[in-house]
């Protein structure tokens, strides 16, 4: 199954990595249009690596792990990215760290209900906080291009916010369900 077209593509988004981020040292606004570039079609990797996989009936355990995981490397990799580089800083740590916090905390309590065989389904809202999230990202890698022409800096900035806002939410939403499991009722 390692070889299967959706576990590639899974596997794409997390070797794209290292050139997205290297690619934000670029002169001029090719520092912001490639590395956006990339990070959208990591984007598009990741919504054809789980249609290939319903369509064609190509669904793995392997798979199953590797897409939260990849889709969290990147995130975590452009958002830690960004603010090493200045483009997230001052009150927009917040959001950013909190989106970090959760995204650990969430890993941890899939990985502990997964023992006791407990699902953790993916929320409506923790889908709309992804998206938030995403193109907060999108905008705040392309931004420096088109300054001149409007503020995309701005834009990511509040999407940011936004995702920081859900992320706590859907973060409460998954530790609520999640303790239903670790609390013991006392006899």
């Amino acid at each position: 199954m390692l070889f299967k077209l959706p576990n590639i593509l899974t596997m794409s988004r997390i070797v794209v990595i290292p050139l997205l981020l290297a690619s934000l040292f670029l002169p001029g606004d090719l520092s912001s249009w490639l590395p956006l570039g990339l990070f959208v079609a990591a984007g598009i990797t990741d919504f054809l690596d789980g249609y290939i996989a319903r369509r064609y009936q190509q669904t793995s355990n392997l798979g199953r792990f590797l897409d939260p995981v990849a889709d969290k490397i990147l995130v975590a990799s452009v958002l830690l990215f960004l603010v090493g580089i200045g483009r997230v800083s001052g009150w927009e740590l917040i959001p950013a760290v909190i989106i970090l916090c959760r995204e650990i905390m969430v890993s941890g309590l899939r990985e502990y209900l997964a023992e006791l065989r407990v699902g953790l389904p993916v929320s409506k809202l923790a889908k709309w906080k992804t998206a938030s999230q995403i193109l907060a990202l999108c905008f705040l890698l392309g931004g420096p291009a088109v300054h001149e022409t409007f503020d995309a800096m701005l834009i990511g900035e509040a999407l940011l916010w936004v995702a920081g806002i859900l992320t706590v939410w859907t973060g409460y939403d998954y530790l609520r369900l999640g303790l239903k499991h670790m609390v013991e009722d006392a006899p």
